[in-house]
């Protein structure tokens, strides 16, 4: 069963259409990646999904309800949650206040608890760093706050940008692992990687986006035996 639905997705920036209608749909229990070089359109289509950007054309289906008309908030309280591209934590606030923040539109204390300790059982580095400030932390340890933060949301879709950009191999292997506990724990997750070699050996299925344009479809292992896809994306 399909949680999210994009049909025929377009965008603009001005004049100049970024999206050439999108198709594409996550189902419970998925991991579904999007590669694809950069400006090829994968942060504009979570930023898309997300409400953040209005389309111009398409639809977007969450939990079989339409999100014509839904902020960005409000979707976010319907359980859309993205950890961004470059983290946007909150940088003067501690660790425990940034995932705070991630519960803003929550009011059951207790379910908020027990996902905080939720996150830091996933996250052990976040609970001995508690009070410290969010700016201070390393670029894993920045990730780690950025996904626990949208874990706090208690997200039905967790959408994932770029979360291995600009980090050291030990912490790649970290977050991808996390991401893996994540899903398996029954949270379906769109994620936007760079790393395309690691994307595709988590993902179920994946996409390739070239300037706005879905040219490729399959399942994670199919498109790592691509020879197209490996010479375009994998560096071989």
């Amino acid at each position: 069963m399909a949680v999210l639905e994009v049909e025929g997705l377009q965008t603009y920036y001005g004049r100049v259409r970024a999206l050439h209608g999108i198709t594409l749909h996550v189902d419970a229990g998925e991991i579904v990646a999007l590669i694809g070089s950069n400006g090829a359109g994968k942060t504009t289509t979570l930023r898309t999904i997300s409400g953040l950007i209005r389309p111009t054309e398409g639809t977007i289906v969450f939990n079989g309800r339409s999100l014509a008309d839904v902020t960005a908030a409000a979707r976010v309280g319907q359980g859309i949650c993205q950890s961004p591209e470059g983290r946007r934590l909150f940088a003067r606030m501690t660790v425990t206040d940034n995932l705070f923040m991630g519960a803003y539109a929550r009011s059951d204390k207790a379910g908020i608890q027990k996902d905080l300790d939720r996150v830091y059982e996933l996250f052990p580095r976040l609970k001995e760093r508690a009070t410290q400030i969010a700016g201070t932390l390393s670029g894993g340890e920045q990730q780690m706050l950025a996904i626990g933060r949208a874990l706090m949301s208690k997200p039905k879709l967790l959408m994932l940008d770029e979360p291995s950009l600009g980090l050291a191999p030990i912490f790649i292997q970290t977050i991808f692992d996390i991401v893996l506990e994540i899903n398996a724990s029954g949270v379906p997750v769109l994620l936007v990687e760079q790393n395309a070699n690691k994307a595709l050996e988590i993902a179920h299925r994946a996409y390739v986006l070239e300037t706005g344009n879905i040219v490729k479809t399959g399942t994670g292992g199919e498109l790592l035996e691509s020879e197209d896809i490996a010479k375009a994306y994998l560096g071989m």
